[in-house]
């Protein structure tokens, strides 16, 4: 059943009051067309209960702009959604083309600071090694759309779309991401489902972020941090004092990564959230601890740069090498595959934000 405006309605029901679904609830399929965002695909769901998201089609399927009725649940940078073909893969150039949004990915070979390493997996002489810029190129690859729509299930109807992401070089890795995003009509969140192939016939390296960015006024003074935790472990030289609750915008603030020892539900699924009670509106995630088993939050609570991210990933905060080191990074065999489940959504109501906290005090922790 579609639940919708506090009644429930069946498919027959729901399309006897409307001449067709996208009246209420739906997917479409739009292209940008200024600045620097010129071009750029974009597909706008709407679920009818005030949830609305973009999937960044030419942007690794990310999602950009997201709301729940009007109110904004991602922070967006000044950048804005910025085609692929404005990329920069070295050093700190992703950051040139990062438009923020609800989620960014960040892989396939490589996540978090750069790096140089070896490459002698590819067998090709003049490279000996490889550099690795800030988070990857994943990001900046556009995607073939194989598919959108919306189909029903008995009398439930799911929005969806699907679609593949090639990272490939010539004497380099061959990652293929397919990537399927679906939302219920009536719902006020998203789910996605990944899967990362090595389609080339060399062990290839493999490292995934989620980059889940939450801005104002999710995040602001007052709001909270729920996240299920036997530890918090500060990456860097601060005190993280009572990181959990934020602050309102600061002039100079240096960023802060925290890392989590995350306690996860008896199914391997982990709640976090960020809530405002003032407001009384949060956001949150869920992902599943046996695929991604490292857990961080960055605080980014400056002017301007304003947001919170609440990142699950394949490997901890310290990087590549240092999962190397530790025998932590994956390397896909020729064929081998990962998926990956996540669901991202909104926090409506008191009664929701109550609820979903306590999911996490449940599971305990510090």
């Amino acid at each position: 059943m579609v639940k919708l405006w506090g009644s429930e309605f069946s498919r027959p029901e729901l399309l006897k009051r409307a001449g067709r679904l996208d009246q209420i609830a739906g997917v479409r399929l739009v292209t940008l067309g200024d600045g620097n965002e010129r071009g750029v695909r974009v597909l706008e769901f709407r679920t009818g209960s005030g949830f609305v998201f973009e999937v960044l089609v030419d942007r690794a399927f990310d999602i950009g702009r997201a709301e729940f009725q009007g109110i904004p649940l991602g922070w967006e940078s000044p950048v804005g959604y910025g085609g692929p073909w404005y990329g920069e893969y070295q050093d700190l150039g992703f950051l040139r083309n990062w438009g923020g949004g609800l989620l960014t990915s960040c892989g396939l070979d490589h996540a978090l600071f750069m790096a140089e390493d070896t490459a002698e997996q590819y067998h090709y002489p003049p490279k000996k090694i490889e550099s690795f810029g800030l988070h990857g190129r994943v990001s900046n690859r556009p995607a073939r759309l194989t598919g959108y729509g919306t189909r029903w299930e008995g009398d439930d109807a799911v929005l969806w779309a699907e679609g593949e992401i090639s990272q490939a070089s010539v004497f380099g890795e061959n990652l293929l991401l397919r990537r399927r995003i679906e939302a219920r009509a009536g719902d006020s969140s998203l789910t996605l489902h990944d899967e990362v192939i090595n389609a080339g016939w060399d062990p290839t390296p493999h490292m995934l972020l989620y980059h889940i960015n939450i801005g104002f006024p999710v995040v602001d003074e007052g709001s909270e941090l729920l996240v299920p935790t036997r530890a918090a472990i500060p990456r860097g030289d601060f005190d993280p004092g009572n990181y959990r609750t934020f602050t309102a915008p600061q002039p100079a603030f240096v960023e802060e990564v925290v890392e989590h020892d995350i306690i996860a539900e008896s199914d391997g699924r982990a709640p976090v959230g960020i809530v405002n009670r003032a407001r009384g509106i949060g956001a949150y995630e869920i992902f599943d601890i046996d695929q991604l088993p490292a857990h961080f939050v960055w605080r980014m609570m400056g002017e301007g740069t304003y947001v919170v991210g609440i990142e699950p990933c394949t490997n901890r905060p310290a990087g590549r090498l240092d999962a190397r080191e530790r025998g932590e990074l994956i390397i896909l065999q020729p064929g081998e595959s990962r998926t990956y489940d996540l669901e991202l959504g909104a926090l409506t109501t008191e009664s929701e934000i109550d609820g979903f906290a306590e999911r996490v005090k449940r599971l305990g922790g510090n």
